[in-house]
């Protein structure tokens, strides 16, 4: 060592000591110490004058920096007269070890551990980062755990669990560098024993593989509560291991490794689904849930109350997302063969019809179009195939032909188009619009085309949960034929509907085709200025420009086209219901903006329905014999326009003016669900007919608070007759107190077992509290807490049962509540015999 180094590291100590001893103990030094200059520290040399360097030191000088040199090994601790002063300060020596131990602050008794480690100090940038950990109290294992920190490049707290996170992702990337550096340094006996201290994990030839298989076989077998190799500390690690955002495509790539190594698929073969539903180390899991899901329900094996709970507790497990599409797909496909099994689907006139449908029957055609959505999502045809075809079957023949067959002999004895008190569709601009116009409000009215009342039913469910917005729904009959043209028409004011030869549509002699005609109808028939735009022209409208809408005209029609543009086109018409899921929430966002630009009254409706059917249509569903007739105007799907039409009994015939139209001509609607033979168009997805699910027509009044008007549910800890704990682990149930609603919202929670310090000793758990059921006991869950080794340390204490909600927009979490429990375990609770 060089002089400049000598004064380095004895300038070192002396920020944590006044005095340092320097025993030469190769005698070769004495130059070194001799010129050494260190600015206000006094040399002195032990050389037979102990006693009084002793009282000079503490009594004379007691606050003069000194440097002791003896020149020579270090005497015996018995002929050391100094020996309580130097173990009440620092020792310096200039060996290499030595000189580590120095610069990294640690004590003398450290520097055995530094031999042994050596090649890992032998670089700075090591020591430099273990120095950067390390603490005065640190004891030899702490260190150690620190050098394995530091060889993994652990940027976390030194812990073993942290360290082993950083191993298997290493291992997940067929990599193995960082073992390799820690079996270099010698500090592979130390991590495996720390291993065999905290998982019980012991092998004849230890590695980071061996140990990931082992571990997924143990808490596999734990949580089915047979005996494993590893303890409940090894299902804390892995709990927390999977759902850590860092590491979880490591954790996903083992667990599929594991799950070949160890034939999961065969021993889930044998398994029940209810002792699987809240296991979720291997993604073989969730598909044997599926397929069970699937399968009970298509035997009607399962409730859909049950189906739902069980789908629930899978909601935050590992693999969901992945999974979700097929999830929600059966959940749907359940709640549709309930319904359905509880429907009664006769009526006794059209506004009993209606009103059944608006209360009850709608629920049917959503819950189809969900399950149609999310199976299309899944992209898993093979896997729902038999769920599919129930549920399509189901949908088609026992529910829409069904109900629709009832409507129709309904429809077949009336002579006009009416079902008072329910308003017509033309009444809507005196009944509403005109409304607001007369009290000095300011309004606007979005249409979107095709937006089906079960659909609107959704968004205004959607919009009720926003804070502080009403949506109230409500049905309107639409017009006949309930085509585009005429429910656009429909909805301007107007007196006198007329349907011309070519198909377009006047009111009062103006033509309503395109929306320039009907900015002009809404002009002149608002004093204070109306008009009529595109929804995306509004949503491209910046601040300023919206606000200058509203306060430039009293009325405005915002024209929105997604669901119909897709189903229309033969070749996007099996989009329909995708653009119906893309419809709502844009519409969400027009609203949002309109509030935004003043609007407080809004209101949403729509030209017609429709009807879809997601499986090709057949022939059974085509009308027997074509419509003919003298003139032929306009032909569709699902319905025909002329003079002279052949009376069927395939069809109803009406005159224009049955229908509140104006003109000498007659339209033709194919009966029930029926479609008319018609080249180069789609045949899944029609509407022009008069089924219930094209003429039940939404209106949605939106209107914006001042004050908030949302609250979250309550959840209640279930509490038992003992608030012992006296095993390793403990099932808690939690319950639920109020159905979720529009103004009731989801409560998010984390749950976990905390020491009074606030010290996390259990598996933390995320709860979505979300139950929309009215039946009490299918919103309660229950959950099992394992307890840590860290729960060892605060046996016989009070610990709580501890109820967080996160802070919206923070990663931080505040007490909603919590419940105390006294931890009796016993010493025997851990041992595996």
């Amino acid at each position: 060592m060089n002089l400049e180094q000598v004064t380095q590291a004895i300038s070192r100590l002396y920020k944590d000591h006044r005095i340092v001893f320097w025993y030469d103990a190769n005698k070769e030094l004495r130059q070194e110490y001799e010129t050494l200059e260190i600015s206000g520290v006094e040399k002195i040399e032990i050389n037979n004058n102990e006693y009084g360097i002793k009282y000079r030191v503490l009594r004379e000088e007691g606050e003069q920096k000194f440097l002791l040199y003896f020149e020579g090994l270090q005497p015996e601790d018995l002929d050391n007269w100094l020996l309580d002063v130097q173990l009440a300060n620092a020792t310096f020596s200039a060996d290499k070890v030595s000189m580590w131990v120095v610069e990294l602050g640690l004590r003398p008794e450290f520097i055995p551990l530094v031999q042994e480690h050596a090649e890992f100090f032998n670089a700075k940038a090591r020591r430099d980062a273990l120095k950067a950990r390390l603490n005065k109290e640190d004891s030899h294992p702490a260190v150690r755990t620190k050098m394995l920190a530091v060889c993994v490049n652990s940027d976390t707290e030194a812990r073993l669990e942290g360290i082993l996170e950083v191993l298997l992702s290493e291992l997940a990337d067929d990599r193995d560098e960082k073992i390799n550096q820690i079996m270099r340094f010698n500090l592979g006996g130390f991590l495996w024993e720390r291993m065999q201290a905290l998982f019980a994990y012991s092998s004849e030839n230890p590695s980071v593989k061996d140990f990931v298989i082992e571990l997924f076989k143990s808490c596999y077998t734990l949580a089915m509560e047979e005996d494993a190799g590893l303890t409940q500390d090894a299902l804390v690690f892995l709990k927390r291991w999977k759902d850590s955002r860092r590491h979880h495509s490591a954790f996903e790539t083992l667990s599929d490794q594991c799950a070949e190594i160890l034939d999961i698929e065969q021993d889930l073969q044998n398994r029940d689904l209810r002792q699987l539903i809240d296991i979720d180390y291997f993604g073989l899991i969730d598909k044997k849930v599926l397929d069970e899901l699937a399968k009970q329900v298509v035997n009607k094996t399962l409730s859909a109350g049950e189906c739902a709970n069980l789908i629930w507790r899978r909601r935050t497990t590992h693999w969901f997302e992945r999974y979700a599409n097929i999830y929600e797909a059966i959940y749907f496909g359940s709640q549709f063969v309930a319904e359905l099994d509880k429907a009664d689907l006769r009526m006794q006139s059209m506004a009993d019809g209606i009103n059944k449908y608006q209360t009850t029957w709608f629920i049917l055609d959503q819950h189809y179009r969900k399950f149609i959505f999310y199976f299309r999502a899944s992209k898993q045809p093979t896997f729902l195939q038999e769920l599919f075809e129930l549920v399509e079957n189901l949908y088609s023949n026992n529910y829409l032909l069904s109900v629709n067959d009832n409507w129709q002999h309904v429809v077949d004895d009336i002579t006009t188009w009416d079902a008072s008190p329910i308003i017509n569709q033309r009444e809507f601009y005196t009944h509403n619009v005109k409304q607001y116009v007369k009290n000095n409000n300011k309004v606007a009215v979005l249409v979107s085309d095709a937006l089906r009342f079960e659909i609107a039913e959704e968004l205004a469910r959607m919009v009720e949960n926003e804070d502080r917005y009403t949506a109230k729904l409500t049905p309107m009959l639409g017009m006949l034929p309930s085509y585009t043209q005429l429910g656009m028409a429909a909805l301007l004011p107007q007196e006198q509907i007329t349907i011309e030869e070519n198909g377009t549509v006047h009111v009062d002699g103006q033509s309503t085709a395109g929306r320039d005609n009907r900015a002009k109808i809404l002009n002149n028939a608002v004093e204070d200025g109306a008009t009529a735009i595109r929804s995306e022209d509004f949503l491209a409208m910046d601040r300023e420009e919206s606000r200058a809408l509203f306060r430039d005209h009293s009325v405005v029609y915002i024209y929105h086209n997604q669901i119909d543009a897709a189903g229309d086109a033969l070749k996007t018409e099996e989009r329909v219901f995708d653009a119906a899921q893309d419809a709502i929430q844009e519409i969400v966002d027009i609203l949002k903006k309109l509030t935004n630009a003043n609007y407080t009254y809004i209101l949403v409706t729509a030209d017609h329905g429709f009807i879809y059917q997601h499986k090709p249509i057949d022939e059974s569903e085509f009308a027997s014999v074509d419509i003919q007739g003298d003139v032929i105007h306009t032909r569709n799907r699902r319905f025909v326009i002329g003079s002279g039409l052949k009376k069927s009994t395939s069809a109803k015939l009406f005159n224009a003016a049955d229908l509140g139209l104006v003109g000498d001509y007659e339209i033709a609607i194919p009966k029930s669900i029926n479609r008319l033979r018609l080249k180069g168009s789609g045949s899944r997805y029609v509407h022009g007919g008069a089924s219930l699910q094209e003429v039940v027509v939404p209106l949605i009044s939106v209107h914006k608070k001042r004050t908030s008007d949302v609250e979250i549910v309550d959840v209640d800890i279930i509490t038992s007759s003992s608030n012992v704990i006296t095993s390793g682990q403990i099932s808690v149930a939690f319950y639920q107190t109020e159905q979720v609603s529009a103004k009731l919202q989801p409560r998010k929670l984390r749950a976990g077992i905390y020491t009074q310090e606030g010290d996390l000793i259990s598996n933390p758990e995320e709860l979505n509290f979300d139950f929309a059921s009215e039946n009490a006991r299918e919103r309660e869950v229950r959950v099992r807490f394992i307890l840590s080794r860290k729960a060892d340390e605060v046996n016989n204490q009070t610990v709580y049962l501890k109820l967080e909600e996160p802070v919206i927009g923070t990663s931080h979490y505040k007490e909603y509540k919590a419940l105390p429990y006294q931890l009796r375990r016993s010493f025997t609770t851990d041992f595996d015999f």
